[in-house]
């Protein structure tokens, strides 16, 4: 990825604001203003502003999405791949926010960018799970998930066009699972981390691997958190940065991870029980989903989260990319192992 440090900083500015009116113009064609630019808050692989333009003289708020310095998957998606895949995913209906511009040229803001419409909501978890005003919200929103998620699933990969081939995927000799554990691995050898833990959970990984089933288009990252939620449910899928192809068990496994419940007691994200949500997955899906497989995946989810929790701090360590965000992610890998090797006791007990 491209960088121009010099202007990437602050898009608050008015250097910035004239920059991005000038770009907004040219590609939407009609003249264009820029009143104001304000960070959001959350995502620690994406820098994310909130814009209030003036398109051809009507409000219109945007937000815009750009690359950071460094990453925190290798394999995430370029901001071309992203926009490209959230407008497939738009026109197939699936509840995303509509992209709107792309700006591959980091001389503009100082990295390559784009902008989709505001969706008026909270992403933040702590809240959707126990917010009074989103009471009404959560209800709904167990039913609303499993019949996104399952849509998410449905997309054809023909649809895809070229980004198709682009997407990770498993190796041709390999499933889902160990390419998962063979990245984790990867990951972990990177940073010169040596933890028993780890080490113990991911042999185990490979030991109790189970056999996918027929592989599909994935988000990547779908959880509470990621999820731009109002008073009647879900308003928008975000961040899609990591989809791939893989294994659509590993999402259902990975939406139930007590991370994403933020304090909630109940296993899909803290807002529901998980057979409810499977049968209705199941239902819009037409697959009998595999519960051990699903056990699997979220056993896995915390091994690799755990394992990119110690990759997030050493961001902030080698003053790369400075953050108090990345460096609290770092105490967080201790929990993530507790929680696997939890796991690892409940499946091997049959529970």
């Amino acid at each position: 990825m491209t960088f121009l440090e010099d202007s990437f900083q602050d898009l608050s500015t008015p250097a910035a604001r004239d920059r991005l009116a000038a770009f907004l113009a040219t590609a939407a064609g009609v003249p264009c203003g820029v009143t104001s630019a304000a960070p959001l808050t959350g995502g620690a692989s994406r820098d994310m502003w909130r814009i209030d333009a003036q398109i051809d003289g009507q409000p219109q708020p945007l937000v815009l999405r750009r690359d950071l310095p460094t990453s925190m998957i290798d394999s995430a998606l370029t901001r071309t791949q992203e926009f490209h895949l959230m407008q497939v995913a738009h026109a197939a209906g699936v509840q995303v926010a509509r992209p709107r511009w792309l700006c591959a040229d980091p001389a503009v803001l100082g990295s390559p960018f784009f902008l989709m419409d505001f969706v008026e909501g909270s992403a933040i978890g702590r809240k959707v799970v126990s917010a009074p005003e989103l009471a009404t919200a959560r209800r709904a929103l167990p039913d609303q998930l499993a019949t996104q998620l399952a849509a998410i699933h449905r997309l054809p990969l023909e649809s895809l066009g070229a980004l198709a081939g682009e997407l990770p995927h498993p190796p041709a000799d390999s499933t889902p699972a160990q390419d998962a554990i063979t990245q984790a691995y990867a990951l972990l050898d990177s940073l010169g981390v040596h933890n028993p833990t780890l080490e113990f959970l991911l042999r185990w990984a490979q030991r109790h691997a189970p056999t996918p089933v027929a592989l599909t288009f994935a988000h990547g990252d779908f959880r509470i958190g990621n999820l731009i939620v109002n008073a009647d449910g879900l308003a928008a899928v975000a961040d899609w940065e990591f989809a791939h192809i893989g294994d659509p068990n590993e999402e259902l496994g990975y939406l139930c991870m007590r991370d994403w419940r933020f304090g909630a007691p109940l296993r899909v994200g803290g807002i529901s029980e998980r057979e409810p949500f499977l049968a209705v997955y199941e239902a819009a899906c037409g697959r009998i989903v595999d519960r051990q497989a699903v056990d699997y995946w979220e056993f896995l989810g915390n091994v690799r989260w755990g394992v990119i929790c110690l990759s997030q701090a050493n961001r902030h360590l080698s003053g790369r990319d400075p953050s108090i965000e990345l460096a609290s992610l770092g105490r967080r890998s201790v929990e993530m192992q507790y929680e696997a090797l939890r796991l690892v006791r409940a499946m091997e007990a049959g529970q």
